[in-house]
């Protein structure tokens, strides 16, 4: 009986249990340390595959580390996509810092060129991250409050797993 319980209180604070049945293990294991809004990473291969050269990636981390000390550590992991864009290392991805202080981005940092020619905002596939996802998901939910529809929350360098899929782009 305690073994239950705790297998239950588990599958609780990893994702919502559904008290007539329990959810496949496969669910807690892939969840697990993930943040909540995190995009599972086939479900982010699909959209890189599907996106083709129109995926953009958000860079949501901040240079001013004294603003947001753990970007330095996950800067350490993963450089920091620098304006408009690090066509060396990444080249789909452009730094548009979330700040936390006003809960915005400065949306003129996304090339005009990459929105045209994805056909808009409301087209453009574009994956959000951060260090582990936390502000990769308010990055997420600030461009979709501001027209865009085809956005994934990929969590960032700390989630390996993730990384993988969109990291290079």
């Amino acid at each position: 009986m305690m073994l239950r319980v705790a297998v239950l209180v588990l599958a609780q604070s990893v994702q919502a249990f559904v008290p007539s049945k329990l959810r496949p293990a496969r669910a807690l294991v892939t969840r697990h340390g993930r943040k909540p809004g995190v995009s599972d990473p086939n479900d982010l291969a699909a959209f890189v595959a599907s996106a083709g050269s129109n995926l953009v990636v958000v860079d949501a981390r901040n240079l001013d580390f004294e603003k947001e000390p753990g970007d330095e550590k996950a800067h350490e992991l993963a450089p920091i996509a620098t304006p408009p864009a690090d066509t060396s290392y990444r080249p789909r991805a452009v730094n548009v810092p979330y700040q936390r202080d006003s809960e915005s981005m400065d949306l003129s940092l996304i090339p005009a060129e990459w929105v045209e020619a994805a056909g808009g905002l409301e087209n453009m596939p574009v994956i959000t991250h951060c260090g582990g996802g936390g502000r990769g998901q308010k990055a997420k939910d600030y461009l979709l409050a501001n027209g865009f529809k085809n956005v994934l929350n990929g969590g960032g360098p700390a989630d390996a797993e993730c990384w993988a899929k969109f990291g290079d782009k």
